[in-house]
């Protein structure tokens, strides 16, 4: 393993790389951060300096990732990361879960990865608990089902090929790590998706794995938020125009992992965490998993998180839905301007219609208003006949989902919190802030937007010796430049609760 000695010096400012990509699309964003000093706080400022896109692409029916080109869109961020703020002290990278590369037995990427939307995982929950039933995957995972679980998509592979992948399987920032270090290694957030993991060890289950079929070794070595992966290859550092060593530091490779160390919350602040983009993420940050069967049958999950914490969550369909939506009425000829509709939404009476936003004919791309449209038709509930009245139906809908899974969260765990802070591209979505207060019953701070680069960063920092102490140490950190907005709940809560019982849940 290579040692790289990343301690830089503590009394100036450094630049470190936060390459953050998400469903839709990819950003480079410099963290400019300065160690306290005489008492002031530490700061941190944020500076995107790359975004581009990362829209699936389909060959003969399949959906893949183009990964080639966010490859590109990596190097081409460090580039100007380098060229505006640097010399850089570290890179980190956080991605979506679950999806992940094959790479042969010299080290080459089989082919592009499929999409966590792609169909073929249609089927495979039964065939992966026909082996191993729901209950005992649940007790060592802890991982709440959902069809596009690693774990099924491997399933699929054994099913199209008559085997499993008998090389090395890499996650979405483990793969990305490998091309810019050749280093083999996997990191726990994103590992602890898979569905492969046993939660309480914080390592693979050979068990498990064992039972489906898969072989241990096709799987990289593990390692926990800020150690060293190893440093930017020689030819990536010319191909980037960075002066060397530069180490690539695993942070928190889930996306979510890396947010929820950004929320600003205080010492002694019960909190839950609503990380707002395409997927939301609704949950508590825990010491130890929650195992039971009450909470399987809630479909929450465990997923790993820094300094050895529990994120504790449900996972619900998020913007993806006005998204989709959008894209569809660009397709018409019809509005597009987000601002635009949710102010037409903001003057439609409240919870008029709403809908389970998780319901399974909602994942996959398509014709989004259509399908809404049909799972509200039948009910006593008004259809929407506009585009606002969609986006009203939308957002009412979220965040209804929101107000069950904290309160399922605090309920599962026996904790109460005193309020929720939403972070992510939710953040610019007022309706959606209030909704949710309103909803929930609790004060939403929203904000920062950039939550995932900020908590990337913040690892590094500490990884390299810039910043000390624990995560709430961290979260002290002065963001520079960062405005955090609260809304307050008003209206009557027994609305939400008789909307909720139009879906059968409290």
């Amino acid at each position: 393993m290579t040692i790289v000695d990343v301690r830089v010096e503590q009394d100036r400012a450094r630049t470190f790389a936060a390459v953050d990509l998400g469903a839709s699309s990819g950003r480079v964003i410099a963290g400019v951060v300065t160690p306290s000093q005489a008492g002031a706080p530490a700061t941190v400022e944020l500076h995107e300096v790359a975004r581009f896109g990362n829209g699936p692409v389909t060959v003969h029916g399949t959906l893949y990732w183009d990964i080639l080109r966010l490859y590109d869109g990596v190097l081409g961020g460090l580039r100007a990361a380098g060229r505006r703020y640097g010399p850089l002290a570290g890179v980190g990278i956080d991605s979506w879960a679950v999806d992940y590369g094959v790479l042969d037995h010299d080290g080459v990427l089989l082919s592009n990865p499929v999409h966590y939307r792609d169909a073929r995982t249609a089927g495979m929950v039964e065939r992966v608990q026909g082996l191993v039933p729901a209950d005992e995957l649940y007790r060592v995972t802890g991982i709440q089902t959902q069809p596009f679980n690693t774990v099924f998509q491997l399933e699929a592979e054994r099913s199209r090929l008559g085997r499993v992948p008998q090389a090395r399987l890499l996650m979405i920032p483990d793969l990305l790590a490998y091309w810019l270090t050749g280093q083999v290694r996997g990191e726990v957030t994103n590992a602890s998706t898979t569905q492969l993991l046993d939660v309480g060890r914080r390592a693979w289950s050979a068990e498990l794995l064992r039972r489906l079929g898969h072989r241990p070794e096709m799987l990289p070595d593990l390692l926990e938020p800020g150690a060293v992966v190893g440093p930017l290859s020689d030819a990536v550092l010319e191909a980037a125009g960075l002066a060397g060593p530069v180490p690539l530091i695993a942070v928190g490779t889930h996306d979510t992992a890396s947010a929820v160390v950004g929320v600003p919350a205080s010492p002694d602040e019960p909190f839950a965490y609503l990380s707002c983009g395409t997927w939301s993420l609704v949950g508590l940050e825990l010491d130890e998993p929650i195992l039971t069967d009450a909470s399987r049958t809630e479909n929450f999950t465990n997923e790993l998180g820094v300094d050895g914490t529990v994120r504790y969550h449900k996972n619900v369909m998020g913007l993806w839905l006005l998204q989709e939506s959008v894209r569809v009425w660009g397709d018409r000829g019809l509005e597009t301007d987000l601002p635009t509709l949710l102010a037409e939404a903001a003057r439609v009476p409240p919870l008029r219609a709403v809908f389970d936003v998780d319901a399974p004919q909602l994942l996959p791309p398509g014709d989004m208003p259509s399908r809404i449209a049909e799972a509200l038709a039948g009910t006593d509930q008004q259809v929407p006949r506009s585009q606002g009245e969609m986006v009203r139906c939308i957002v009412d809908s979220l965040a209804l989902a929101y107000r069950r899974a904290v309160r399922t969260a605090c309920a599962l765990s026996g904790r109460d919190v005193r309020v929720l802070h939403l972070v992510g591209g939710g953040v610019h979505n007022e309706l959606l802030c209030r909704l949710t207060a309103d909803a929930t019953g609790l004060p939403v701070v929203a904000g920062p937007v950039e939550a995932a680069a900020l908590g990337n960063v913040l690892v590094q920092a500490r990884a390299t010796g810039v910043l000390e102490g624990t995560l709430s140490e961290l979260r002290s950190a002065t963001v520079l430049g960062e405005i955090h907005r609260r809304y307050e709940p008003s209206g009557d809560d027994s609305a939400w609760a008789r909307a909720a019982a139009r879906l059968g849940r409290d």
